[in-house]
């Protein structure tokens, strides 16, 4: 049996988010720019799906590829840090600066993952420069209009809507990086983390790394977004979205589920054994390189 018991993985939760606190910050922002540039690949692979089939479904069902591989790479997505790293420090293994500490370095890394990946593409999808027929070329326009002005016409109902959207997002991301703890399988972390990702993609939410890339690629392309109505009204209120979903609704509320008023100690010796490997604990770098700079 490769399954992993809920108790067992949410020590390998707490485990996971002192490991990554504890990282250096040279690996915190190297980890970040290549979940970043990955991540930014998958989304333009979804989109080039959708676009060939006319399936909006399709997009959503190759997206969590891009996931898989941050996963078992064991790289750093910050939207999955946000439900591990807050049990750690509930749990008094790390401090809130150290949370602050990776949470800073990891989305520095994102930001520059999926801005050099969004030029590269920028530069191959225009042929250099010089054609701008491709369908996908409007596809990222009308998408980081729609995710910037678009809650910008609502006003103050935007804010609100585009930090639901963000909380609903991050609730299902971060349980597919959880439910890559319930297994010790390859291919049954891979089936066990693809679900919530497709359900999240194929919904429409809102997730701060896509669009890392996706609003800023559209600017690149033409659309009518400058700045600060990209931070403004889509990157800072998403982010807190997803901190909220990650660290209430997956880390806080399988937390309460699970350990709530139990007598029974959180012991990680089981717990890391299983969930050390699952690409998100990161147990074994961090004995090596966990080391400050």
């Amino acid at each position: 049996m490769d399954f992993v018991k809920p108790a067992e993985v949410l020590q390998s939760m707490v485990d996971a988010g002192e490991n990554k606190a504890r990282m250096n910050r040279v690996q915190m922002l190297i980890r970040g720019f290549l979940a970043g540039a990955i991540l930014a690949f998958a989304t333009t692979l979804a989109y080039t799906a959708v676009a060939q089939t006319s399936v909006g479904l399709a997009g959503a069902l190759i997206f969590p590829a891009g996931f898989v591989i941050i996963v078992l790479l064991g790289l750093e997505l910050v939207t999955g840090s946000f439900a591990m790293i807050p049990l750690a420090v509930m749990k008094r293994r790390i401090t809130f600066m150290d949370m602050l500490r990776n949470y800073t370095w990891v989305i520095a890394g994102h930001l520059l993952g999926c801005l050099f990946y969004a030029l590269l593409y920028e530069l191959t999808l225009t042929k250099m420069g010089t054609d701008m027929s491709s369908p996908l070329i409007q596809t990222l326009i009308q998408t980081s209009e729609a995710k910037t002005l678009g809650y910008q016409h609502l006003g103050g109902a935007g804010i609100v809507l585009v930090i639901i959207k963000a909380i609903l997002c991050n609730w299902m991301v971060t349980l597919g990086a959880v439910m890559a703890m319930t297994s010790t399988s390859t291919l049954g972390k891979i089936a066990a983390m693809w679900l919530p990702i497709m359900i999240f993609f194929a919904q429409g939410f809102e997730h701060a790394v896509v669009n890392m890339f996706v609003i800023p690629a559209g600017m690149m392309l033409g659309a009518d977004v400058s700045i600060a109505d990209w931070w403004l009204w889509n990157q800072i209120p998403v982010l807190l979205g997803n901190f909220i979903g990650g660290a209430i609704f997956t880390g806080l509320g399988l937390y309460a589920a699970h350990r709530w008023g139990s007598s029974v100690p959180m012991t990680s010796k089981l717990a890391t054994i299983h969930g050390g490997r699952s690409g998100m604990a990161n147990a074994e770098s961090s004995s090596k390189l966990g080391t400050r700079s």
